[in-house]
């Protein structure tokens, strides 16, 4: 199991990879100032797309990053 220092680090890491430096401070901004219910959000994310669906996705995601890292 990861620390919380290690998920924060690799949280870091990957919103900035894929929003870049400015982007992902904004994003932070954002989440701080904001009141955010993850909860609520995560409901209305994918809308009509099953757990199933939204599982695969995931997984097909990951196998791809990790073929990219090979």
């Amino acid at each position: 199991m990861k620390t919380d220092t290690e998920i924060r680090v690799t949280g870091l890491e990957v919103l900035i990879q894929a929003l870049g430096i400015v982007e992902a401070e904004r994003f932070i901004a954002l989440m701080l100032r904001e009141p955010f219910d993850y909860t609520e959000w995560h409901k209305d994310l994918w809308p009509g797309r099953s757990i199933e669906a939204i599982s695969k996705a995931a997984m097909a995601l990951q196998k791809g990053s990790t073929n990219q890292d090979s």
